[in-house]
């Protein structure tokens, strides 16, 4: 991966973590055991300090970063989707911040709290627990329900195993001209869309 030092401070990666080749990682970034860190993300801890707690996932295409002297913080299973903005702010506990959100600064995720896809939390925004927050700007929608809460710590789930399926086998090839016969099936865990489990 590529990874920087600045003004000798060095990028930490827990030996249990899970961080995609073309990641960047530059500076004061503590990636802890169990965290994935996707394609083309970009930890810039050349200002803040960037934490991953143990179990987090920043997906491909992310981008997290803050000011001088405020760290951001993606607390233990913490889930961030494919390309989501972070700035100097707090996402806690079992927290989702959906693709494309923006969270600004000094904002909180509250424990368990889901920021829905493409939604934008402003700056010093208090997120409580167990909601979920929408919009442009984001605003408190409603509670969350069990079954959705569920489904958020399943979804994390699969990318702890994801992190243990690519410390374990994902490698650098070349394409294959064609499709091979009886080409093998992928051994991930089986979730689906929170859309299709309410149809269910």
């Amino acid at each position: 991966m590529p990874c920087y030092s600045i003004e000798g401070v060095i990028p930490v990666v827990d030996p249990a973590a899970y961080v995609h080749p073309t990641a960047v990682l530059i500076g004061d970034v503590i990636v802890g055991p169990d965290c994935y860190v996707g394609p083309a993300a970009c930890l810039r801890g050349d200002f803040g300090r960037i934490v991953l707690e143990r179990g987090a996932n920043v997906q491909d295409t992310c981008v997290v970063h803050g000011f001088p002297g405020h760290a951001t913080v993606v607390g233990e299973n913490g889930h961030i989707g494919h390309g989501a903005v972070l700035h100097s702010c707090t996402v806690e506990r079992d927290a989702l911040v959906g693709m494309n959100a923006v969270v600004m600064d000094e904002a909180v995720v509250g424990e368990q709290s889901i920021v829905a896809a493409c939604a934008f939390v402003r700056a010093g925004m208090q997120i409580p627990p167990r909601t979920l927050v929408a919009g442009l700007p984001a605003k408190v929608v409603r509670d969350l329900t069990q079954e959705e809460m569920a489904w958020k710590r399943a979804g994390t789930e699969t990318y702890h195993d994801l992190a243990k399926r690519s410390l374990k086998s994902l490698r650098e090839v070349s394409p294959l001209a064609q499709i091979e016969e009886n080409r093998p099936s992928l051994a991930a865990p089986f979730v689906e869309p929170l859309i299709a489990a309410k149809r269910a």
